[in-house]
């Protein structure tokens, strides 16, 4: 059989696409054809930046400023989406937040209530709403970017490895749920990446003040960038995976973390 990555007539929405890692994945998804709606909460000039890319690559692209936490936003958010595109038939609920690295004694109750909501509950939010959308085509899917500190669980990062826990079970509840429909829902995990939050993790966990000090100590003589994580949502959401469905993919060269 012959491997197609290719997403002609695809419409995406990307929670948190304006930078870092979602931004990678945006115009990953572009470069492979599809029409993109860009999700951000505050930078506009650099949601802005990515839909300017995308177009230049002859794609569609809107961007659509809505935090993951407001349910009525986000409601509104699909459906101007729905809308603007004609549909939609991949989600990729990439938004997401890194916690303040506190013991579980030591956590302040609303930054963990935070955590989970960007983390778990506005990922089930922003899916119950999609679905409907979702399963008006042949085939859709439905990425969430969590984390391989779900495999560690290191310490002074519980709201965190709750959150992406929490994300990857709904993943793999909604692989059930979902296939009657012909969606695909898989996990895509990546270990410390090239973007702001990565940059804030090495200097916080590692004590380096740029990511790239820890280049000779991770496989291949490099982190992992956004490139790296988006390569492996487009292989998921395209005809390239016509079968693997409740699955993750850990992104991290040959077992890397920074526990």
């Amino acid at each position: 059989m012959a491997i197609s990555i290719d997403l002609t007539g695809r419409v995406a929405l990307a929670t948190g696409g304006s930078r870092g890692i979602g931004r990678g994945i945006a115009l990953a998804l572009a470069d492979a054809g599809a029409d993109v709606a860009v999700n951000y909460n505050r930078d506009k000039e650099a949601a802005d930046a990515v839909v300017n890319a995308i177009r230049a690559k002859g794609r569609k692209a809107e961007a659509y400023c809505a935090s993951v936490e407001d349910r009525t936003a986000m409601a509104d958010m699909v459906g101007s989406v729905a809308r603007d595109f004609g549909g939609l038939s991949i989600l990729v609920n990439n938004a997401g937040i890194a916690s303040r690295g506190k013991g579980v004694a030591d956590t302040d109750p609303d930054e963990f209530e935070r955590v989970m909501r960007i983390h778990a509950l506005a990922p089930h939010h922003l899916s119950r709403l999609c679905i409907p959308h979702l399963r008006q085509n042949a085939r859709s899917d439905i990425v969430m970017i969590s984390s391989v500190a779900t495999l560690h669980n290191a310490p002074y990062g519980a709201p965190y490895n709750m959150g992406k826990a929490a994300m990857e079970a709904l993943a793999y509840t909604m692989a059930k749920e979902e296939s009657q429909f012909g969606m695909r829902v898989n996990v895509v995990a990546p270990s410390l990446t090239v973007s702001d939050m990565g940059n804030r993790l090495a200097k916080a966990v590692a004590g380096v003040a740029d990511i790239h000090e820890l280049d000779a100590r991770s496989p291949f003589g490099r982190v992992s960038t956004p490139e790296d994580v988006a390569a492996a949502v487009v292989w998921l959401v395209s005809d390239a995976n016509p079968y693997a469905s409740g699955q993750k993919v850990n992104i991290d060269g040959a077992g890397f973390s920074m526990r």
